[in-house]
């Protein structure tokens, strides 16, 4: 297994590489600055970071003043109190004025732990993905979440990314292709198409590794952007394969296999089964133990590709 680094580090690197180039950007934390790692900007840039305490609604709007003002604001708490309590500030302020805030949901999807259902973001992609003007980004590790912080830096507009707590394997490099609106091909195939992001996308690559020793050659997609979707890609890996497999740490509802679905029914309609969290809370447990017993592993990736290739037209 590769090493396993916590995905808010790529953040906090990502940070501390933007205000080196750049003196207006300016880290906003609502008291959880060593979670998110926004504390790095605080001990190295000092003038740089502000913390508005647990006000997340308050950190939203100070934001969209801090970008009217010319400043470039990165907005970081657990995403579940980002995305939900403070909602309405960024659909009407920042994504009705579109401005220019970049919002960072950090402790994402059910392996928050212990810290159960209430801390556990299982709804924030289907939710930030609706706002007009939003872009929606889920990287799959570290490095792939600090090239996506310098991205959406780089883009004008809001812009949503999200990463979980625990540590993940490092699946990509400094090498790896990243860009934004673009699906990445991780491994080719030509039986069925796995579309995953985030924690998912090494349960995917692990899942292709077991199919393959029964003969079935899995194509397997991070889809790293789920608003603007890489409509090309996935209409591509439908053609080639026949079928497909998304898997997320989200709701099963509004999230990137929904996205992914909605492109399918209207443009290139195949059968399609989708590896998420079926409709429930979570609940307090050890990381890993959640994962597997809400299914978000290899193992049922491997049984929905089985399911899904007996739906495939002959």
């Amino acid at each position: 297994m590769s090493e396993k680094i916590p995905m808010r580090d790529g953040y906090g690197k990502a940070l501390l590489e933007l205000i080196e180039k750049n003196p207006n950007v300016i880290a906003l934390d609502a008291d959880v600055a060593k979670s998110t790692r926004t504390i790095w900007v605080r001990d190295k840039h000092p003038e740089n970071f502000l913390d508005v305490g647990i006000s997340e609604q308050d950190m939203v709007g100070t934001a969209a003043g801090l970008a009217l003002g010319g400043m470039l604001p990165f907005a970081a708490t657990y995403g579940v109190f980002l995305a939900g309590r403070a909602w309405d500030q960024i659909r009407t302020t920042v994504c009705y004025n579109n401005l220019n805030v970049k919002l960072a949901g950090a402790h994402a999807g059910i392996s928050v732990g212990p810290d159960g259902a209430t801390h556990q973001a299982l709804e924030d992609v289907a939710i930030m993905r609706v706002l007009p003007h939003m872009t929606v980004v889920v990287p799959c590790d570290a490095e792939e979440t600090r090239k996506a912080t310098l991205a959406i830096a780089a883009k004008e507009g809001p812009c949503y990314i999200r990463f979980g707590r625990e540590g993940v394997p490092v699946v990509t490099d400094a090498s790896t292709p990243f860009e934004l609106g673009k699906a990445r091909t991780c491994r080719e195939g030509k039986d069925v198409a796995i579309i995953a992001n985030g924690a998912m996308v090494y349960e995917a690559m692990e899942a292709a590794k077991e199919l393959a020793k029964e003969g079935i050659e899995a194509l397997v997609i991070n889809l790293h952007t789920v608003k603007p979707l890489d409509v090309d890609a996935v209409c591509a890996a439908a053609e080639k394969t026949g079928c497909i497999v998304t898997a997320e740490e989200h709701q099963v509802h509004g999230g990137m296999g929904s996205a992914v679905a909605e492109v399918l029914s209207a443009r290139c309609p195949v059968p399609i089964e989708m590896v998420a969290v079926k409709d429930t809370f979570g609940e307090s447990g050890q990381p890993q133990e959640l994962m597997d017993k809400y299914g978000l592993n290899a193992a049922q990736i491997i049984a929905s590709v089985k399911t899904v290739m007996r739906r495939k037209k002959k």
